[in-house]
């Protein structure tokens, strides 16, 4: 059979990736049968009742690369692996449901005794069909015949001493419902419940290494599985389990610091062990951020995490089909204990916490059968936790649990691309409705302000509020704006508002952002639906509003926020049209679209003129579509002409001889000239433009250092920020802080006066504090001086020029959901797209009209042309084909270009309708003859109605 199996491979390579899969769990299948063979044998009916599915932690875990594409193809991969694996075990052992009507399910009786050879290759075609899965069940059963299994229950003796009795009950009762009772008397295995007054059974790390001494001994692990089952169904028993005796010490506190390598403890961890109190700068500065943590809030773990983790790796080195079932059965019941605790009996929320945070210790959780049926459930519970709740459990998972955060968060990915790709989803049952989506991308919430705590956090005051920056009533914005109107104040988070963190505060996160992306999720979301959701109220509670991934957009790719951010700005464009045409029905006429019609020439003057009028006489319209028109030329404005405009505003606004930025000859960027002539209006209509081409979908050839768009997101510039502004002054003042020595002011002779240039070669001089001059650099007031220097240059010397700049840009952008959707980061992509000019992406992507397809002659010519360009060349057939030699967010595959037939063979050159991104290609005769008609039309052509 296994013959068969490698022929259907041959005729679906694409199932060829999952073979080694395969054969592993037709490996452990045939280990667990042998398993319960054997344990049936020596009376061991617990291990019976066992699970059979054992996958191991590398084979489910997602890769630790950096890499998105390679992290992406894991998670498919291990996804996939455990449906192949699910549709094993429903051809050999059924769902258990007797009244089961699948076809493809042991338990209908519709299916013949197959082999493991035969069921792994049948398991193959069904992924390959999607075929139908039954409903998990709580344990594998056989077929549809009636199972039972032998329980023990605990019997009180007349000596008084407890006694095992067997019982037997239905396989599908879980071992948590067991009544099983603790018989030994001392403090350290009982505690007596505040509500019942009957003693509480916990665990401890010593009382689990003698349960498994004790079981080894006797060859028999009952009293392991019920101890598990106990404990580990109450959130009682579990929130009393492995609790720290006394107050954390300073070593346990390090060790947990360095995640229990000793390697990894810093300087200043070594000198408080030592008993030194010296500290160095950046020391004090790493304590400065402890106490800053400590002031948020931050309480005390009463679970001893070193403790735990050695009992879970105690408890793992027992082969997992001993006690797996009855833990996952266990789970499942706590979560329901958890969820009553938070809904109904409205426990103490701590004792949810903390059991939590236990469960989530477990080293297993990504494995096959924790992950389809234990953690769906208590990410569910999880999400009845109040925001305050949540906000504790991040800052202990910050603390406490650095080293299984990535861990955590692999595990509910492999939850959600599971879920994703193994659901049926429709327009009336969507993504968002799925709970086994929505739950665990809550919990992934809490994970990433984790991760932010976790990780490097600049001060919560160098986010300036825009009362102080933006909005200040100057009079060269008030003759512009005016000030009309009430502002809006953008979105909060309530759980970050309830931490006090940002994501503008995390200079260096645990781990990169990017781990949050799922792109199978996005692949499939409905971007469309999820914004009508987003507008229809907050996703965030539980009262029945429908749920939008726009509010945790930490997991979405750059590209699907940018939809939703498109469908944002198109809805107001719509609507500012409404309201013109509304308003048209009086006497004066009102414009529907903000039309610009410029020179060629003279387009600068042209534009900033026409905007200041609009921005002076009704700043909403700038809310409407844009519309440009050059003045002599033919062409109307579908997008293309416009993307014309923005270029080349661009290329003259941006031009050093124009005065108003400079460039950065050694970063190749451009940043604000400090001593321009041009009046603080002008930088606001640049503003404006910014955020005019964010509204309308156009990317830019923008060279901002990315200081900038944090800017522009609210965050005061840092001296970190100067590592993308100016690398050679950063790399001088890091090694001025890490000179140690103390002969500091005779090596660099440097006083709190400073000296920069101008565009023009100007030489100024700036003190930093009051009688610089007079004050030397030294290992006392380095850092003061470092702050001092960079807060110069990034922020105070171009103050006017960037709040006029600002204050443009939110013109536009105020209303728009951009600061909740996009880090500074992606804001950088949003308005200068991709930097990965990948035309196999773009080939792939393009659509055929007019009689050409893929398989066409000059198709393939033009093709082949085209992969030899130089990149120049490529960017000239971009701006040809598009408007625009960029490249959009989430690369060239985002770009829909349709190549259409222009008639036969001829002299005429290539046309193209930028509008719609459409090249229009007569059916050249010859490959020489494409290649000369394709680069002249590339390399001359420039404006609408010129060819």
């Amino acid at each position: 059979m296994l013959i068969k199996c490698l022929i259907y491979i041959v005729y679906h390579p694409s199932c060829l990736k999952y073979l080694n899969e395969i054969i592993v769990v037709r490996i452990q299948y045939k280990y667990s049968m042998n398993s319960k063979d054997r344990n049936y044998k020596s009376g061991n009916s617990e291990a019976s009742s066992a699970s059979t599915a054992v996958v191991s932690s590398k084979a489910v875990s997602p890769s630790s690369s950096n890499s998105l594409p390679v992290e992406s193809e894991t998670m498919k991969r291990a996804s996939a692996k455990k449906l192949i694996e699910r549709y094993f075990y429903q051809l050999v052992d059924g769902c258990g449901n007797t009244n089961c009507d699948n076809q493809h399910c042991a338990s209908s009786g519709k299916v013949k005794n197959l082999t493991p050879n035969q069921a792994a290759a049948q398991a193959i075609q069904l992924y390959s069909q999607e075929a139908r899965l039954c409903d998990a069940q709580p344990s594998k059963v056989a077929r549809t015949q009636s199972s039972t299994e032998v329980k023990f229950t605990v019997k009180t003796s007349n000596d008084g001493n407890s006694i095992l009795k067997p019982s037997t009950m239905p396989v599908t009762q879980t071992m948590a419902q067991c009544a099983i009772k603790s018989s030994q008397p001392d403090n350290q295995s009982t505690a007596q419940s505040t509500t019942t007054g009957k003693p509480i059974a916990f665990l401890t790390e010593e009382k689990l290494i003698s349960i498994l001494e004790t079981c080894r001994q006797e060859n028999s692990y009952s009293l392991l599985i019920r101890t598990l089952g106990e404990v580990f169904s109450s959130v009682d028993s579990l929130s009393r389990s492995f609790q720290r005796t006394g107050p954390e010490s300073p070593l346990e506190a390090m060790l947990d610091k360095a995640s229990g390598d000793l390697k990894k403890l810093k300087k200043e961890d070594v000198r408080t062990l030592e008993g030194e109190t010296d500290k160095d700068e950046d020391s004090r500065e790493e304590e400065g951020e402890c106490n800053a943590k400590k002031e948020r809030g931050l309480e005390e773990l009463r679970v001893d995490v070193l403790s735990l983790r050695r009992a879970y790796q105690a408890l793992f080195q027992v082969p997992g089909t001993v006690f797996e079932s009855a833990l996952v059965n266990a789970l499942t019941t706590l979560a329901e204990d958890m969820k009553l605790s938070l809904r109904v009996y409205r426990r103490n929320s701590l004792d949810v916490l903390t059991a939590l945070v236990i469960v989530c210790e477990i080293p297993a959780l990504g494995s096959s059968e924790y992950l389809e049926r234990a953690l769906p459930y208590l990410c569910k519970a999880a999400g009845h936790l109040p925001v305050c709740v949540q906000a504790k459990l991040a800052r202990v998972w910050a603390r406490h649990s650095r080293s299984r955060l990535k861990g955590l968060l692999e595990a509910l990915q492999q939850l959600v691309t599971l879920k994703v790709i193994s659901g049926h989803f429709t327009r009336d049952y969507c993504i968002q409705d799925e709970d086994a989506i929505t739950a665990p991308t809550r919990l992934m919430k809490v994970v990433y302000y984790a991760n932010i705590l976790a990780g490097k956090l600049d001060s919560p005051e160098l986010r300036q509020e825009d009362t102080s920056t933006a909005i200040q009533d100057d009079s060269h914005l008030n003759d512009i704006t005016g000030n009309k109107g009430p502002r809006h104040t953008p979105q909060e988070d309530p759980l970050a508002l309830e931490l006090g963190v940002n994501v503008l505060d995390s200079r260096s996160p645990l781990f990169l952002f990017t781990e949050f992306y799922n792109e199978p999720l996005c692949d499939a979301i409905e971007m469309d639906k999820d914004f009508a959701y987003y507008k229809s109220g907050d996703s965030a509670s539980h009262s029945g509003r429908k749920f939008s991934f726009m509010n945790y957009a930490f997991i979405l790719m750059p590209a699907t926020k940018t939809l939703g951010l498109y469908y944002d700005n198109r809805i107001r464009m719509y609507s500012e049209r409404r309201l013109s045409i509304f308003n048209s029905g009086g006497s004066q006429y009102t414009n529907p679209y903000l039309r610009l019609k410029v020179r060629r020439d003279h387009i600068i003057d042209d534009a900033l003129v026409e905007l200041e009028m609009v921005a002076m006489e009704n700043p909403k319209d700038l809310k409407k579509q844009l519309v440009v028109e050059f003045e002599g030329e033919q062409g109307i404005d579908e997008g293309g002409v416009s993307k014309e405009f923005f270029q080349l505003i661009v290329e003259e606004i941006f031009n050093p001889d124009y005065g108003m930025f400079t460039f950065q000859q050694e970063t190749q960027t451009v940043w604000f000239n400090p001593t321009s002539f041009e009046s603080n209006a002008q930088f606001t209509l640049i503003g404006i433009v910014l955020g005019l081409a964010i509204y309308n979908n156009i990317i830019l050839d923008i060279h901002f250092p990315m200081v900038v768009y944090r800017k522009l997101m609210g965050k005061r510039g840092t001296f970190w920020d100067l590592e993308d502004f100016n690398k050679t002054l950063f790399t001088g003042l890091k090694a001025l802080l890490e000179h140690e020595q103390d002969d500091m002011e005779e090596i660099y002779v440097q006083t709190f006066r400073i000296c920069y240039q101008d565009v023009f070669g100007t030489r100024f001089f700036h003190e930093l504090k009051e009688e610089g001059d007079q004050i030397y650099v030294n290992q006392d007031n380095k850092k003061e001086f470092v702050d001092l220097y960079a807060d110069f240059l990034l922020n105070t010397c171009i103050d006017k020029q960037f709040r006029a700049f600002r204050k443009g840009f939110q013109m536009v952008t105020d209303e728009s959901p951009l600061h909740l959707l996009f880090r500074p980061e992606e804001v950088e992509q949003l308005v200068c797209g991709s930097r990965n000019f990948d035309f196999n992406e773009l080939e792939e992507a393009t659509e055929y009209d007019g009689g050409y397809t893929s398989g066409s002659v000059i198709i393939r010519h033009f093709w082949d042309i085209v992969h030899k360009m130089d990149l120049e060349s490529q960017r000239k057939l971009l701006q040809f084909a598009t408007g625009s030699d960029r490249v959009p967010v989430g690369g060239l595959s985002k770009l829909k270009l349709i190549i259409a037939r222009n008639g036969p063979d001829s002299d005429r050159l290539p046309t193209a309708h930028t509008c719609f991104n459409v090249l229009l290609l007569p059916e050249y005769e010859t490959r020489e003859k494409l290649n000369d008609r394709l680069m002249k039309a590339i390399t001359y052509s420039k404006g609408f109605g010129m060819l």
